[in-house]
């Protein structure tokens, strides 16, 4: 039990005002005190669900299934004192991701029945959760704007695409006001899980509540009404998109919704979630969005809308500045050229729905449905870094492997346990019995964990220094 949590007056008194009848009071304050339970979610970009579960048999993990996401499991761990879950190879390997089981609900909804996911965006998207959960439903396929005002989180958000193997996305550094007039009519889907009091995350964060105050919650709905708007702007018409926050009153969910209904009339239409799994029903509205109170699945606090858009409504003018854009698509016989390089060297097949584009030595993939965007809209960072070039040919990066290696491939060098750990720490291998020369793919239990290179019989370490882990690593 935590007795350090602060819970303000004013705001069980507001909880008390606008929870259910049905619910308890008592549940509620005493569930808001209880340690949140530790959930992950499978990355089905580089492993199936099946075969997560057969390679974590071994080890003492109770995984139970979370109702909303078919990828999503709760964890209790017996090794949890002497290795931290992001420090697991599985987790160094990209096959799942920390994430707390409420806070895949959102995607779910925007993702059910849906297949208009050509162009989407996630509108505040760090660290990246979403995201990627977003990206694997995606299956690296059509493209993926994934936007974040803050620029100290932006790269914590490339690192997590990264390790996840995401290579449809791009980054965007915007106040998400923008979308509406730089981009209107613009995504198939869209995601807003906008910023909020953080009101259900209390037993996330002992400190959730250290800043709330009645008074904040009105001032950060007028940020969540401006947002709602310009994504419901930048939506095509009769596409989805859902609008969710960690937070438990009123004004800055269901009022936000209604908000954007008064703004824009018939054109928008609450789509009801009472079916979206079993039991769901427990916390929907009447108007059928998901209001979810901590105790009813022994989870955060969450809200959840989804809204379709059944007319073209009026986005604002704005002048663009976009200043040149300093990539270049390279000619077919070159796009050729570098995918027959990389299938030789690497035994590596470069997407059918990625394009290559050139800056100054480096070669990038860039999804192609993003081409229609890229005169729109400034881009902080787009697909992934495949290589540089050099006067032999190419020098593969390590995010490029990431992304696009399987782990069957023929140039390629299998690690125990002891070399992965030195692997990870930074360190060369050098495997027995074994030498080779150029560039090779590193794996660990049948997955890719990065790129090196042959010096003798030495593998030489191409883990980028920012990746580099040197304490409390996975067990053998």
């Amino acid at each position: 039990m935590h007795s350090k949590i602060y819970i303000p007056e004013d705001f069980i008194e507001l909880i008390r005002s606008t929870m259910p009848a049905n619910l308890d009071m008592d549940e509620f304050l005493a569930c808001c005190k209880t340690p949140l339970r530790r959930s992950i979610r499978v990355n089905t970009l580089k492993i199936s669900v099946d075969d997560f579960l057969a390679r974590v048999a071994d080890k003492d993990w109770t995984l139970t299934p979370v109702p909303w996401c078919e990828t999503g499991f709760w964890i209790e761990r017996e090794d949890e004192e002497t290795v931290s879950l992001g420090n697991t190879a599985e987790h160094l390997a990209g096959l799942f991701y920390i994430q707390e089981a409420s806070s895949m609900m959102p995607v779910t909804a925007l993702l059910a029945d849906n297949d208009q996911l050509d162009c989407v965006l996630d509108m505040a998207s760090a660290p990246g959760s979403k995201t990627t959960q977003i990206a694997a439903a995606m299956q690296n396929q059509g493209a993926l704007v994934a936007n974040e005002l803050a620029a100290s989180r932006i790269k914590v958000l490339h690192s997590n695409l990264q390790r996840c193997g995401v290579y449809n996305a791009s980054l965007t550094h915007f106040d998400g006001c923008v979308f509406g007039g730089w981009a209107p009519e613009s995504f198939d889907s869209i995601l807003l899980d906008a910023p909020c009091s953080g009101e259900g995350a209390i037993r996330k964060d002992e400190d959730a509540m250290a800043n709330w105050s009645l008074s904040s919650i009105e001032d950060i709905a007028e940020v969540q009404r401006n947002l709602i708007i310009s994504a419901f702007q930048a939506l095509k018409p009769g596409g989805v998109m859902v609008y969710s926050t960690c937070t438990l009153n009123r004004t800055e969910n269901q009022d936000v919704c209604h908000f954007l209904k008064e703004t824009f009339g018939d054109a928008v239409e609450f789509e009801p979630l009472n079916d979206l799994f079993d039991g769901a029903q427990q916390s929907t509205t009447e108007e059928g969005f998901l209001h979810v109170y901590p105790q009813i699945f022994d989870s955060e606090g969450f809200f959840v809308a989804r809204i379709r858009k059944h007319a073209s409504v009026e986005t604002p003018k704005v002048k663009k500045r976009m200043g040149k854009f300093p990539f270049s698509m390279v000619s077919d016989k070159e796009h050729k050229d570098i995918a027959a390089s990389l299938k030789q060297t690497l035994d590596i097949t470069i997407p059918e729905h990625s394009d290559i584009w050139v800056r100054d030595k480096e070669l990038w993939l860039f999804p192609k449905n993003l081409r229609p965007l890229l005169t729109e809209i400034r881009f902080q960072r787009m697909g992934i870094k495949l290589a540089e070039q050099h006067k032999k040919g190419y020098r593969w990066q390590h995010e490029a492997i990431m992304a696009l290696a399987k782990g069957d491939e023929s140039v390629s060098v299998t690690l125990n346990a002891e070399q992965a750990k030195e692997w990870f720490m930074g360190r060369d291998i050098r495997p027995e019995n074994l030498s080779g020369k150029g560039e090779v793919i590193v794996i660990y239990r049948d997955y890719p964990i990065g790129i090196g290179k042959w010096v003798g019989n030495r593998i030489k370490n191409g883990l980028p220094r920012e990746m580099v882990r040197d304490t409390n690593l996975f067990n053998i």
